[in-house]
């Protein structure tokens, strides 16, 4: 999992609450068995009509929202189902965080998991925030994990919260696989050392 200490990104701002997983990824575009590929399928159903067609007015489909990689969008983000591709869908189309007053507890956890950053404020810091990147061309914000800190640069700032673990994991790149193999000497010995190992490997060498 790639590490996230220090961010600065274009904002593009999704100005719609309870934004659920099957809006983030449609489930028509599940059948991948790869982490990767789901960000053009990204918001599918906002950005395309039912005849493939894209919606112009649609934010992502903007010039100036062009390689966006920080998402500021409405309370109770990723709501739904708990399928874990809608963060897939997010970090393949290039978001590295999130900024809202408030998201689903799976899908929360889900992006912990996969490197994607989730920033929670104040509904009226969110609202400055989209305020902001409407009116203001190139908008950016650095998000600093190490700091607890956003800000833009032009008089915007803000501290968020997030448990000591989650920040660990996320400074250090560890997903669930890279936290068990930090024990690998651990459990090499254990391996080597436990009697019913022990035992099944002198019979396989019989």
């Amino acid at each position: 999992m790639k590490p996230f200490r220090k961010h600065t990104g274009l904002v593009v701002p999704l100005d719609k609450v309870n934004v659920d997983t099957d809006q983030i990824i449609p489930k028509q575009f599940l059948k991948r068995i790869e982490r990767t590929g789901f960000g053009e399928f990204l918001f599918y159903d906002w950005r395309f009509s039912g005849d493939g067609k894209k919606v112009a007015d649609f934010v992502l489909h903007a010039p100036r929202y062009a390689k966006a990689s920080i998402l500021v969008a409405g309370k109770n983000f990723g709501c739904g189902s708990s399928r874990e591709h809608a963060v897939w869908a997010l970090a393949d189309y290039g978001f590295r965080g999130v900024i809202a007053s408030s998201f689903a507890d799976i899908f929360a956890n889900n992006s912990l998991k996969n490197g994607l950053l989730t920033v929670r404020l104040s509904e009226e810091q969110v609202a400055e925030i989209m305020r902001r990147s409407r009116e203001i061309e190139s908008y950016q914000l650095t998000v600093d994990l190490e700091t607890l800190r956003v800000e833009d640069g032009r008089g915007f700032a803000a501290t968020f919260a997030m448990d000591e673990f989650s920040r660990h994991c996320l400074l250090n790149g560890l997903d669930d696989i890279g936290l068990t193999l930090q024990q690998e000497a651990a459990i090499t010995d254990y391996e080597t050392t436990h009697p019913v190992r022990a035992e099944m490997k002198a019979i396989l060498t019989e």
